[in-house]
């Protein structure tokens, strides 16, 4: 175990530093912005499908809401004890040693940002289609074939919807090199605005249920499908993994943890108001979708009430509900939503994920000008930009979804490593000044272990080759940070 103490990164800075300038506000809209992405709007869809229970399906939205809150109060505290640059890897590498840092740090930047922030961009491109048809990820500019890559076919080819992504994560991260106080203006304005649109959603399904006396799910039975038994708690767990990807994310904000105000109250605060705002948003969407849409479908249905929620075109069960509260005009309101919320996700995970690159050169372990600030503005700017570059590579390579589902398990157990840190912190230095102590511990931490390693057997039970691959992925930084721990300083 690490024996090293609560202090900043062991490489002295040089040169200009990061600038604190984040207030609560700030701090909040990050983690809210960072949770609201296009998740929402379509996972519904491939739950319906594996719970077959309009009960279970809202079920697993309060568990995962649960497990985002009693996550983010627990991290509280060790936000607060450590207010750095980097966050959970921060964490992780004062609790158990630099190689768990590293590890977290190296899973981070090869997939689970970089994926996510690829994923997102995209997903803003196809919504933008809706409106310029010319952008479609049909309309290919490069067309080299297919390859087999590691045995899975990738096409080489380019597309306007890849060009528009590409585009739109490399204009934010721009933006946010120009500092800290104008990405998270970005992250204000486009937070207030997808809250914004996800009230109007369910104002809208309140005003629809108005003058409809029958919603389908009251026909249907809530609970028609559900059984209860091991069975169906695997089942749930299984399933959880939509809501909590979703939710994910929300831990961005501690990246920031050398940028903001009076850490020691607005990190805890943040997380906790951010997570309560986004999760109890999050299941009240998901109740219009079930109050307003038949959950069993058909998978050739002609419209949105006969292909229901299991069966919505593409997933897009959000697009679906809309389209039968207002008609024709949904798709191009969902469309338009869709691109907000995406935008003002990319915004915030490019902000948040380039701090703990940063936080890793400093240590030592990543390459020694990502750990330089920009003089002018006071940014990341060289970790902001090797950020998007590997985002525009997994981008071009067509496979990061499937990289993003391969690290499912692995960014659970990252989560319980870090909350098992919050124990070990206690035991093993009981004195350390804290400023905020998890609520309810230790009670609620240790309920999310179990709950969470719960979750960690299904997936690895139902999904083994891809938790396992996930594994492997972590697994590779083990002697890629022995070589940059024998170099001695980063390259």
């Amino acid at each position: 175990m690490s024996t090293t103490s609560l202090t900043p990164a062991t490489i002295a800075p040089e040169g200009p530093e990061l600038r604190k300038s984040l207030g609560l506000y700030d701090c909040t809209t990050i983690v809210m912005g960072s949770m609201i992405g296009s998740g929402v709007f379509i996972v519904a869809a491939e739950m319906s499908r594996q719970v077959q229970s309009p009960g279970l399906m809202l079920l697993c939205w309060v568990l995962s809401g649960l497990m985002t809150v009693i996550g983010a109060i627990s991290y509280g505290e060790l936000a607060a004890m450590m207010p750095r640059a980097g966050g959970q890897y921060v964490y992780l590498r004062e609790a158990f040693g630099p190689l768990f840092g590293f590890l977290y740090g190296w899973t981070l930047f090869l997939v689970i940002q970089t994926g996510t922030i690829a994923a997102v961009a995209v997903a803003f491109g196809k919504f933008l289609g809706v409106f310029v048809p010319w952008v479609s990820a049909k309309n290919l500019l490069i067309d080299l074939g297919t390859v087999n890559l590691f045995g899975h076919p990738t096409a080489l080819t380019f597309s306007t919807q890849q060009l528009i992504a590409i585009g739109c994560l490399f204009f934010l991260s721009a933006i946010n090199i120009l500092g800290i106080r104008t990405g998270a203006l970005v992250q204000n304005i486009f937070t207030t605005l997808k809250v914004g649109t996800l009230l109007g959603l369910v104002a809208l399904g309140v005003w629809w249920g108005g003058s409809h006396a029958a919603a389908p799910v009251q026909a249907q039975g809530m609970w028609q499908g559900a059984r209860w038994d091991v069975a169906t708690l695997t089942i749930v767990s299984v399933a959880l993994v939509g809501p909590l990807f979703s939710s994910d994310a929300w831990n961005n904000v501690t990246f920031t943890g050398a940028e903001v105000v009076n850490p020691k109250r607005n990190l805890p605060l943040a997380l906790a108001l951010g997570t309560v705002t986004v999760c109890t948003l999050y299941f009240v969407c998901n109740w219009v979708y079930v109050y307003v849409l038949p959950f069993y479908g058909l998978p050739s249905g002609a419209g949105p009430l006969e292909r229901g929620i299991q069966y919505a075109a593409e997933d897009r069960v959000g697009t679906a509900a809309v389209q039968v509260m207002l008609g024709g005009r949904g798709e191009g309101l969902m469309a338009a939503a869709i691109m907000i919320s995406t935008f003002g996700c990319i915004n915030g995970l490019v902000l948040a994920g380039a701090r703990v690159y940063y936080a890793m050169s400093k240590d030592g372990l990543f390459f020694s000008s990502v750990g330089t600030v920009n003089s002018k503005y006071r940014t990341p700017a060289v970790s902001i930009m090797v950020q998007a570059v590997w985002a525009g590579v997994l981008t071009l390579s067509g496979t990061y979804n499937d990289l993003l589902e391969y690290v499912i398990f692995s960014v659970v157990l990252f989560y319980i490593l870090t909350i098992g840190g919050l124990f070990w912190l206690r035991r093993t230095r009981p004195d350390a000044p804290r400023p905020y102590r998890a609520w309810g511990y230790p009670v609620l931490p240790a309920i999310y272990i179990m709950f969470a390693v719960f979750v960690e057997w299904a997936l690895l039970t139902h999904k083994t080759a891809r938790c396992l691959t996930g594994l492997c992925i972590v697994a590779v930084g083990i002697p890629v940070f022995y070589v940059w721990q024998r170099r001695g300083k980063a390259v």
